[in-house]
Formats: structure tokens, C-alpha cells, sequence
């Protein structure tokens, strides 16, 4: 590499070694945030764990989020702004940074820190870079050789910006599309310090892309296999820590209420149908404990498509509506927008306030576009009165969906791939309801297959002193199952 001549002797290294903890350090820069699966806290592990989670499926809760939720990433890990850690960060970069700002700008310059930036860089760069690059590494490696740099440096010819370029070609030739405009930017940055800043930020995002990447090509194996994986593991912590004993009184609570009859089969059908608008009093099963979020997410989903049609079918009380279904059509997706945001019992209220407001305002302004005379008060009074008893589930029109509801997904969920016409009222959300149902079977399908023999254990412990006669069902009959597919409420 061509280099300039610099004038002087190089200044004795006399400095403490100074790296950043997360921008020019090699072990921060592996450090990825894995989002909270069941509402503990976020791990932070580092690439090689994540490689070795990919590979070996030694993380249960991983791989079921893997297998369910086709959007999960990793995510770049940031300590929180206020703490201790975050201080040290800033601190530590702040140092760094102005340390090598200071050393290039002597007379003549000082490269220390600039040698220990490049030697880090130069160890990076195999982890941002797939194992069939080996040319591509070995050219960085001896572009990038510490002995040669130390010696240009010696003789004073080390050109920091020349090497600042050869790595922004080099990261640009393998970062991901997305990543261009960030490659362009840097390349526009003419202080050196700036860029070698900026060049970190980059890589750390790649190593995040990276870890990405491998996480999708692991994605089909990972949904491939998790079921028995996760079987085993559950058999596994049986055989160690329950001694083949059943020690889930949230499971088996939940099981028994459920019961019917000596039909252990149809117990375990109508359990996780209750999942839909499960109890709060009731604590919810262990075994499924990893999926609660989810399920929640479900529940919710359906109790916003249970409101909806309760919605338009008392809107269309009024003929405006009743006998125009471009009217209804457009109300119903206005309703859908003001509820799609409703995800706890607090923020029903004010979205039923919100609708009849709504529906109020667009039968009035149907009725004038066909100049005709908009409600009396009476009428809206009616409408009003309504409208506002949705926000007791017990009451008419929302108990009536329900069991529309319940009754739509209890066919869906014993279908083997099909899924039945929209139920009366619901017609108008097909396209939520289709994928609320897919959600949902599929959830439940993963969870059979993986605890449905256990369901069984269980079950049929308790039904053991049942008459003669009364035979239980194998585990798996009436839930459609098939392999691990993704789920997402």
C-alpha cells in the first residue's frame, strides 16, 4: 500500500492501553440482546452462543420462539442511558476516541492507538464475513499485518487514511444492500477520527446483520425439529427434576375444569378452546406459561373481532346501513381501525365511545349524501344506549358473538387444513377472523404436539378409577396437528 512520508520520530509509547467497550472492542461488539420470550429479562450473549444456540438447539425458549414467531430477530444490545454501565460506555468511548485524536494530531504523529483500532478491525472482520470468503480474509490479513504497520509506523510512513479506505471497500463489498447508503456516508466523512468512529458503528451493525442471517438460515431446521427437541427436553426434566412425577397443579387445574366426562381427548379440546378468554382468577398453565403472551395476544384479537361484529351488527339497525353494503363495508373498516389498538379492558371504554361517535357521524352523513333526514334524538339516543352496553361482555350482542365465535373456532380447530365460511356477523372481518383462526390452530397444534401425551398422563391418572367401560382417548385425536409452523397473535 502506497504510503506519504512523515517528518519526525515516532513519540514513545507512554499511554495506557484505552479501548472502547462496545465500539472498537471485539468482545462488545459480539454482544446481542435476546428479546424477552416469557417477560423476564433480556439476555445478552455473544455471537458465538448464538451460533452455538442455532447449531446445537440447546435453548428451548429460543428455539420455540424461532419455530412460532417468524419475525423474531436479535436485536443490538444498548445498556440503559441512566446506568452505571451506560456511564462507563460513554465514558470509555468518549476517552478512547479523543486519546487517538490527540496522538494523530503531534508532531509528529503518534500511532498506538490507531495500531491497537486497526489490529481489532483486522480480528472483527472474520465474524462479519462467511467461512467461503477465505481469499477475501486473507487479503485483510495481510493488508491489515500488525508487524508491517508497526513498522511503517516506525519509519513514519503509516498512512491512516489510506488503511481507512482499504476497510470501507472492503465493507462495502460485504455488507448487505441495506447497509449502501451507510457505506456512501462514510466515505464522505473527511476527518479520520470521524470516519474510524463511524467505521465501528458500521461494523457493529453488520455483526448484527450476521447473527441475523444465521438465525435465518437456521429458522427452517430450528421449525424442522422443535417439537422433538422440545419433547425431549420436557422428558428430559421430568426423568431429572419431577421424578417422573406430575407437578403442574395450574395444568391439571386447568385440564379439570375442562373435564368431559371420561373423554380425555375432548377435556384437553375444550381446555384450549378456554385459552381464548381464559379466566383472570385462574392461574394459567404452566406448561404453556412460555406462550401466555401469545395467547393473550389471541384473546385479545378475538375479543376485538367479537366487538367489531357487535358493532356493525347494531348498525345496522338503520337501513342506511342494513341495505347498503358499500356503506357497511366502509364502516366496518372504520370500526376495525378505531378498536385495533384495544389490548386490555381499560381501553374498551374510551374505544366504544370512539365508535358510536363514529357511526353516528357516517350514518348521518349517508343518510345526507342520499338527502335524507339525518337521525332525531331519539334515534341516536337508541343507538347511543346500545352502542355503550357492549362494554358488558354478558350483555345480548356481544354474548351472542361469542358463541358464534367459540363455536367458529371449535369447528376450525378439529379441520385438517380447511377453515369454515365466517360465522353471521363476522362476515365483514373474513380476512382477521381467517387469520386469527390460523394463529390460533397453529399455536395450539405446536403445544399439542409437544405436551399433548402429557395432557394424557395426566388426565388419565385422574380417570383411573373411572367405571369399566369408559375408555380414554389417545393422545392427539380431534386436534389437527401437523409440523411446527409460525404463529404470531
Amino acid at each position: 500500500m502506497d504510503a506519504q512520508e512523515n517528518r519526525g520520530q515516532p513519540q514513545a509509547k507512554d499511554e495506557h492501553r484505552i479501548r472502547t467497550d462496545s465500539e472498537s472492542s471485539v468482545d462488545s461488539l459480539t454482544r446481542f440482546m435476546l428479546p424477552s420470550l416469557d417477560g423476564s429479562p433480556p439476555k445478552i450473549v455473544t455471537l458465538d452462543e448464538v451460533s452455538s444456540m442455532f447449531k446445537d438447539l440447546r435453548n428451548m425458549e429460543l428455539a420455540h420462539e424461532i419455530a412460532l414467531n417468524p419475525d423474531f430477530k436479535l436485536q443490538q444490545y444498548e445498556p440503559p442511558s441512566n446506568s452505571l454501565e451506560g456511564a462507563i460506555k460513554r465514558s470509555v468511548h468518549k476517552a478512547f476516541w479523543e486519546l487517538l485524536r490527540e496522538q494523530l494530531e503531534r508532531q509528529p504523529p503518534s500511532y498506538d492507538q490507531a495500531i491497537r483500532l486497526l489490529a481489532e478491525i483486522k480480528e472483527i472482520f472474520p465474524q462479519l464475513l462467511s467461512p467461503n470468503n477465505e481469499r477475501t480474509v486473507a487479503h485483510i490479513n495481510e493488508v491489515l499485518d500488525e508487524t508491517v504497520i508497526q513498522q511503517q509506523a516506525e519509519r513514519g510512513v503509516l498512512d491512516f487514511r489510506a488503511y481507512a479506505n482499504f476497510v470501507i471497500n472492503i465493507l462495502s463489498r460485504s455488507c448487505c444492500p441495506a447497509r449502501d447508503e451507510a457505506v456512501a456516508k462514510i466515505r464522505e466523512i473527511e476527518d479520520v477520527v470521524d470516519t474510524f468512529r463511524s467505521i465501528l458503528e458500521l461494523m457493529s451493525l453488520m455483526k448484527l446483520d450476521m447473527a441475523n442471517f444465521m438465525l435465518t438460515l437456521a429458522r427452517k431446521e430450528i421449525a424442522a425439529n422443535s417439537v422433538e427437541y422440545e419433547k425431549q427436553k420436557f422428558s428430559k426434566y421430568m426423568r431429572e427434576y419431577m421424578g417422573n412425577g406430575y407437578s403442574f397443579p395450574a395444568t391439571e387445574d386447568w385440564l379439570q375444569r375442562n373435564r368431559a366426562g371420561s373423554n380425555a381427548d375432548e377435556t384437553i379440546y375444550n381446555a384450549y378452546i378456554q385459552l381464548i378468554d381464559y379466566p383472570a382468577d385462574k392461574e394459567f398453565p404452566e406448561l404453556l406459561r412460555i406462550d401466555k403472551d401469545r395467547f393473550a395476544g389471541l384473546s385479545w384479537r378475538a375479543q376485538r373481532l367479537i366487538l367489531c361484529a357487535s358493532l356493525i351488527s347494531i348498525a345496522q339497525s338503520t337501513p342506511i346501513i342494513s341495505q347498503r353494503r358499500e356503506n357497511r363495508l366502509e364502516l366496518s373498516k372504520q370500526l376495525d381501525i378505531i378498536v385495533q389498538d384495544v389490548k386490555n379492558q381499560e381501553q374498551v371504554a374510551t374505544a366504544i365511545d370512539a365508535c358510536y361517535e363514529q357511526i353516528r357521524a357516517f350514518v348521518n352523513q349517508a343518510l345526507q349524501k342520499e338527502q335524507l333526514p339525518a337521525m332525531n334524538d331519539a334515534d341516536q339516543a337508541a343507538l347511543k344506549n346500545q352502542v355503550l352496553k357492549l362494554g358488558n361482555k354478558a350483555s345480548p350482542v356481544p354474548s351472542l358473538m361469542a358463541k358464534r365465535l367459540d363455536g367458529y373456532v371449535r369447528v376450525a380447530l378439529r379441520s385438517n387444513g380447511s377453515i369454515p365460511p365466517p360465522p353471521a356477523g363476522f362476515v365483514d372481518y373474513q380476512e382477521e377472523l381467517v387469520a386469527f383462526i390460523a394463529s390460533f390452530r397453529r399455536l395450539v397444534s405446536y403445544n399439542h404436539a409437544v405436551f399433548g401425551e402429557h395432557f394424557h398422563r395426566i388426565l388419565n391418572k385422574t380417570m383411573a378409577m373411572e367405571p369399566e367401560g369408559a375408555e380414554a382417548s389417545p393422545a392427539g385425536d380431534g386436534i389437527a396437528t401437523g409440523q411446527a409452523q409460525t404463529a404470531k397473535p
